[in-house]
């Protein structure tokens, strides 16, 4: 996971969103989604707000993670570690996005989880520069970036973890957790 923040990453997932529609099996959920939105170039989230009300509901760290596609400090949510039952929700809509039955445990500073609910997350590619310059011609790296479906915010990266194949590294600072009821 990375902290840099580029503006053109949200177009780039409601684009990608949209293409994935395009490619429904049902032609008529196709046409329902193409008419559902007001542009049809433009991916409609079912849950919308202006920039200042995402800075109203969120605080200014959950306001740059999910909104700016920044990253947690290293080491720094609680949930890295604890594996109590219950389920994980987007700190922007509180759609339900994983099931602590899915959680791993591994020693990299963030959350991870095998796989999200179903229809839960969007994902798409995460274009960054950690070995060169954002000049040089061509990417030196690219991650899958885990977004929410119905808003839109930023949760982390897919990433391939030694032995533990590809998990969600996602930031504790875009979900907040539920415990199982009794």
């Amino acid at each position: 996971m990375h902290g840099k923040i580029r503006p053109g990453r949200r177009a780039f997932l409601k684009a990608s969103a949209l293409s994935v529609v395009a490619f429904a099996p049902s032609m008529r959920a196709a046409n329902a989604a193409a008419e559902a939105s007001a542009d049809e170039n433009e991916f409609a989230f079912e849950i919308t707000r202006s920039e200042a009300e995402w800075k109203s509901h969120l605080s200014e760290e959950e306001y740059r993670i999910l909104r700016q596609g920044g990253t947690e400090k290293f080491n720094s949510s609680p949930y890295r570690s604890e594996m109590p039952e219950g389920n994980y929700a987007c700190k922007g809509c509180d759609l339900k996005v994983y099931d602590s039955k899915w959680k791993v445990v591994v020693d990299r500073g963030y959350v991870f989880f095998k796989h999200s609910r179903t229809n839960s997350v969007l994902s798409a590619v995460d274009v960054y520069f950690p070995y060169g310059d954002k000049n040089d011609d061509e990417p030196n790296d690219a991650l899958i970036e885990v977004h929410c479906r119905r808003c839109g915010s930023h949760m982390g990266h897919t990433l391939v973890v030694g032995k533990a194949g590809l998990l969600h590294c996602i930031n504790g600072a875009s979900v907040h957790f539920t415990p199982k009821s009794i």
